[in-house]
């Protein structure tokens, strides 16, 4: 199956989650992503209370660390071995699951899920639980957190204990957080596609579940996708300069104008999306079906969406106060950017403000200290 379908199953699976049974949807997605397991213990209720009586039944579970209050269910997914990994490759992988490396031995994970009763959590909050259920297992544990309408990914680094070697001491917890389960970010649908079973193969080639686990561990690190971020902006910047040429200036050549003429749209772009993931602006801007029915066209040719949303979003609503936020008339300068403006590229140009009129704060409020906290 080739990258754009399988994407596009994940996409899919993800949409279960909106609607279907959270331990059905989430070990849907986990075989889309080639993890796949017949081994797992049904318990007689995914009750938070039926799980601890099954598994915490010597306390090592903090239920304070583990928000145990905030748990609406708990399923075990199933138990992945080393005979399907084999399997899910068909013959072309050689697997030792009980090889140890840098005093780590991995024989076998456990895939979870678990729905919290909250919208919203913080990384210290869900590593804290995930950590807190690895506790009780002598394997790693995969959790899969179901939150509002969110998924968070979380795994977590294990070694030996060297004075027991019956026992691992938990380490790092990573997490890849708040996967938008409706309309979900392309760049959780590319990590999710790096997670799958066939892609981690192709590009780490691992032999046992040590190495499987540092490959996932690599491909959530925030270092790794920072250097992907950047990298994927620049190969953006270095084709988009083959193709753009801006409006002559008499102080610069065309090199040095469409060089910085680039970089403001990059700068501009990534600006927006920022304070669209702080919720400042209504996803109803980012979304194609809305645009579709407010524009006349979403043509890229003319630039249709990035005058009549962006430039307008950036410049006459962020920058300018409510009340003050109207069409430019005939009049005025065409280039009176705090107004306004390409009102025919509207459908119906009198409801176009309301659009933005959950833009509540201009600019110079919305971008407070405490904005920018994560």
């Amino acid at each position: 199956m080739d990258e754009l379908a399988t994407k596009r199953l994940i996409q899919e699976a993800l949409r279960r989650f909106d609607s279907g049974n959270p331990a059905d949807a989430a070990t849907h997605l986990f075989n889309t992503l080639g993890y796949r397991s017949d081994k797992r213990i049904d318990l007689d209720s995914n009750a938070p209370d039926a799980f601890l009586r099954e598994f915490n039944r010597d306390g090592r579970l903090n239920p304070d660390n583990a928000l145990v209050g905030e748990w609406a269910s708990v399923d075990m997914l199933f138990q992945l071995t080393g005979a399907e990994i084999e399997n899910a490759q068909q013959g072309r992988l050689i697997f030792d699951a009980r090889r140890q490396v840098d005093e780590r031995i991995i024989e076998s994970y456990l895939f979870f899920a678990v729905a919290l009763r909250g919208a919203a959590y913080t990384r210290t909050q869900l590593a804290g639980i995930t950590r807190e259920i690895n506790k009780l297992f002598p394997m790693p544990v995969l959790i899969l957190f179901r939150h509002g309408q969110s998924l968070t990914l979380s795994v977590i680094n294990r070694r030996l204990n060297k004075r027991d070697i019956s026992r691992d001491v938990l380490e790092k917890v990573t997490l890849i957080k708040d996967i938008a389960w409706a309309e979900t970010h392309r760049a959780h649908i590319e990590i999710l596609f790096d997670l799958s079973l066939a892609e981690l193969r192709e590009q780490h080639g691992f032999t046992n579940f040590v190495e499987l686990h540092d490959a996932w561990q690599k491909t959530l690190d925030s270092s790794e996708l920072n250097k992907r971020f950047f990298r994927e902006v620049a190969n953006w910047y270095f084709w988009a300069m083959k193709r753009v040429t801006f409006p002559k200036d008499a102080g610069r050549n065309e090199e040095e104008r469409n060089a910085i003429g680039v970089i403001r749209l990059i700068t501009r772009l990534i600006f927006v999306w920022f304070v669209r993931e702080k919720g400042l602006v209504p996803d109803a801007l980012f979304s194609e079906a809305r645009m579709r029915e407010a524009l006349v066209s979403l043509s890229p040719k003319e630039s249709t969406y990035y005058k009549a949303i962006l430039q307008n979003l950036f410049f006459a609503t962020l920058n300018q106060e409510m009340g003050q936020r109207k069409f430019r008339n005939e009049r005025q300068n065409f280039m009176a950017h705090t107004l306004y403006r390409y009102r025919d590229l509207f459908q119906r140009p009198d409801e176009a403000l309301k659009l933005f009129e959950t833009v509540v704060k201009p600019l110079r409020n919305a971008l407070r200290p405490s904005a920018f906290r994560f």
